[in-house]
């Protein structure tokens, strides 16, 4: 393209009225001011963006104090320490800020910062597809302004700095997560040069707070295909410093002719299968840790080969600190994770053996209204490179769906809890809380799983009182 088909193109990323409104409030207050970052870079993908950041060379907050009054929004968000500000307007939120420059200590990704150029506030910008900015001002309203080259990396597909990556990078070292989360999500590759910074520099990255390597790490894994962000981590090295018990899953240990698959590699594919299927993080997240305890349960044995006994109770058990230690939350969504996590083997073991009915009753009972979940994990957990296993795994799996749909529809177990509670128990043989209440009620449970009672209350308390005898109860009459 030439430069007035650039412009054209760009006068029609600020076509909407919003924009032509900061436009004539900048020419009133005199300053330059600019469309830059994500907008711009979003706008010439074809990606719906509605953040947009405008750069003033000077008097950002007033420049945004003034578009609100003129579009009739009172609600300004001002942060006096930042040098900016931003207003909700319809559908866009608008982020003011004045041009700067910056200068960092090797200690803290927190620059030191002065007014700036344009010219400044690009340079210090992340990746050259981030530093594309388009004027406002009436003289150059809508040419576009490219000092280092991001349009033509935006057509050749490529993540790169506008200055030396190691300049770029021990400075603020989370951009080189942000360079992998943007490859994940653009589908783009990281120049050489800047990759093998990235390598140089990773050790830098422990000054970043885990706050904000685990929202960069959940985009990643919100990818459309994020095997590609997690493989890229993996190779420059971030991955072992930020989640190790994930790069501990990489590797193949042999035994004479015995070899066990590379569990990270088929833990990227379960997640890949997975994501095609769902955008729930916490979803994605379980299919990331549903093998995380492999390494730690890996065992070889002259008949069997390699096993993993136990690596999904052991690997539900470790949930709960590595949210801890990626300041992920502490709340139902870690629950969720773990319950899954602990579950994940229960639908494969069915689609590979006969499936009963106590058996799937069982699975209900203890999955809850996380079935459907879980059989998604499960189905994407089926990574064989064999047909005729794959063909029969996904037979017998249609064949776990369909009793799961039949034995539900018949006896209502999802969150199920049985119809005889401890308070009816102690009641009816007038017992205070004790084992023998646990036992009983235990009892109950695994009569109506087993298929031996149904799953309505005048079965449950006739067992009751039976299994109370042979403990050496009597009931009370009343």
């Amino acid at each position: 393209m030439n430069k007035d088909e650039i412009n054209a193109i760009s006068r029609q990323a600020i076509s909407p009225p919003l924009f032509k409104v900061i436009a004539e409030a900048a020419d009133q207050l005199g300053v330059e001011a600019y469309a830059v970052g994500g907008y711009v870079r979003d706008f010439y993908l074809y990606r719906p963006c509605v953040d947009i950041d405008i750069v003033s060379v000077g008097r950002g907050i007033d420049l945004a104090l003034e578009v609100a009054k003129r579009v009739g929004d009172k609600n300004v968000n001002v942060y006096k320490n930042f040098g900016t500000a931003q207003i909700v307007h319809e559908k866009y939120i608008v982020e003011f800020v004045g041009a700067r420059k910056e200068s960092y200590d090797r200690n803290s990704r927190k620059p030191a910062v002065e007014d700036g150029t344009l010219d400044d506030d690009q340079k210090r910008r992340d990746f050259t597809i981030n530093a594309l900015a388009i004027g406002l001002n009436k003289e150059n309203f809508g040419v576009l302004i490219d000092s280092f080259g991001g349009l033509n990396d935006l057509d050749r597909r490529i993540i790169r700095t506008p200055l030396d990556p190691d300049i770029t990078y021990s400075d603020d070292p989370l951009r080189m997560m942000r360079a992998i989360r943007f490859a994940s999500q653009l589908g783009f590759e990281i120049e050489k040069e800047s990759f093998e910074s990235i390598i140089r520099n990773k050790e830098r990255i422990k000054i970043i707070s885990k706050e904000r390597i685990a929202d960069e790490l959940n985009k990643i894994i919100l990818s459309d295909i994020p095997s590609v962000g997690l493989s890229l981590l993996f190779d420059a090295g971030l991955l072992q410093i930020i989640f190790p018990e994930m790069a501990a899953l990489q590797g193949v240990d042999s035994v004479g002719a015995q070899s066990h698959k590379d569990n990270f590699y088929h833990t990227l594919q379960v997640l890949d299968n997975l994501s095609l299927r769902t955008k729930d993080l916490w979803l994605r997240w379980a299919a990331v840790l549903h093998d995380i305890a492999k390494p730690l349960t890996k065992r070889f044995d002259n008949k069997a080969g390699w096993t993993f006994h136990g690596h999904e109770d052991k690997g539900a058990r470790m949930v709960p600190q590595i949210f801890a230690d990626l300041k992920l939350p502490q709340n139902e969504k870690m629950k969720y994770v773990q319950k899954l996590v602990a579950l994940h083997l229960r639908p494969i073991v069915l689609a590979q053996e006969i499936v009963t009915d106590s058996a799937v009753r069982r699975l209900l009972a203890d999955a809850g209204d996380d079935i459907d979940d879980l059989m998604l994990l499960c189905q994407a957990d089926i990574t064989t490179k064999n047909f005729a296993k794959m063909k029969k795994y996904l037979a017998n799996f249609e064949l776990v769906k369909r009793k799961l749909k039949e034995v539900e529809e018949k006896d209502h177990l999802r969150n199920w809890q049985p119809p005889i509670s401890g308070e009816d128990i102690m009641k009816a043989f007038g017992i205070s809380p004790s084992l023998q209440v646990g036992i009983i009620k235990e009892a109950i449970r695994e009569a109506i799983i087993d298929g031996i009672i149904p799953n309505q209350p005048e079965a449950a308390r006739e067992f009751m009182i039976k299994k109370g005898e042979e403990i050496g109860l009597r009931e009370v009459k009343s």
